[in-house]
């Protein structure tokens, strides 16, 4: 009997912020394939007698190659097994879940999605920081900050350098001093805030308030492991009153950086 495989967006990291679906394919399903940045409270969630088959990535070096990944998906449900496919966000912004679905579908392989929070709105939750707001942003656009294999990362910083657009760099933390030189050039203000989010919505989460002009600095003096997401745009300039504490704690972030601009 042939299987079915779920693309499933994990959120953010609380385990509170999964979808009820996404909790009940979790605890239902015969294998997980989960990536890197599924957060160990959500782990946590899927049976002890469940298998799980880890294909993280990190930057510059990936467990499990996405073309092998493809394959697995396939064979896991041609051999009739349900398979949560686990990512971390939402599978359908930055978690390659379509290109997954491609595969799937070319082989005859039934799939199903199952969205996420993405990052950039549990940050912005969870740091009171919001990513439109009147008067100072009327859209926002979710970006990446890093091509496959490492290129060229060629996007159009024109179109980018808007300062009525809040900008959402995902996957940024080793461009990041790069990207801000880019939207500088192309007409964004030095003294633009910028914060930094790694770990969003869980206890573990750090933040960094800085701005274009030392955000590069300030990283390389108080690096973030991944997942970070950078927020740029004059909402940023809001989390100096927002001043949320960290999910699960009492106490104000642990790290808490503001670029002279």
């Amino acid at each position: 009997m042939a299987g079915k495989v779920f693309l499933i967006g994990a959120g953010p990291g609380d385990p509170d912020l999964l979808t009820v679906r996404a909790l009940n394919v979790i605890q239902s399903a015969d294998v997980v394939v989960f990536d890197r940045l599924v957060s160990p409270e959500i782990m946590a969630l899927i049976p002890a007698a469940t298998r799980r088959i880890s294909v993280g990535k990190s930057a510059g070096f990936h467990s499990v190659p996405q073309d092998r990944i493809n394959v697995l998906l396939v064979e896991l449900a041609q051999a009739g097994l349900t398979v949560a496919r686990l990512k971390g966000g939402d599978p359908l912004i930055f978690g390659r879940g379509s290109e997954e679905a491609e595969e799937l579908a070319a082989a005859g392989v039934a799939y199903s999605y199952v969205p996420g929070i993405t990052a950039a709105q549990g940050a912005a939750s969870s740091t009171g920081v919001p990513l439109t707001h009147r008067g100072l942003a009327t859209g926002v656009r979710y970006v990446t900050g890093h091509r496959a294999s490492d290129g060229v990362l060629d996007l159009d910083w024109a179109s980018l350098a808007d300062p009525d657009t809040t900008l959402v760099v995902y996957m940024g933390a080793g461009n990041m001093a790069d990207i801000a030189a880019q939207l500088i050039a192309h007409g964004l203000p030095v003294d633009l805030p910028v914060l930094a989010v790694g770990h969003a919505t869980t206890p573990r989460e750090v933040r960094l308030a800085s701005s274009l002009a030392r955000i590069g600095a300030d990283l390389a003096g108080h690096p973030i492991d991944a997942p970070v997401l950078f927020i740029i745009g004059r909402v940023a300039g809001l989390y100096a009153t927002a001043q949320l504490p960290v999910p699960g704690t009492q106490r104000h972030p642990q790290l808490r950086v503001v670029g002279t601009g």
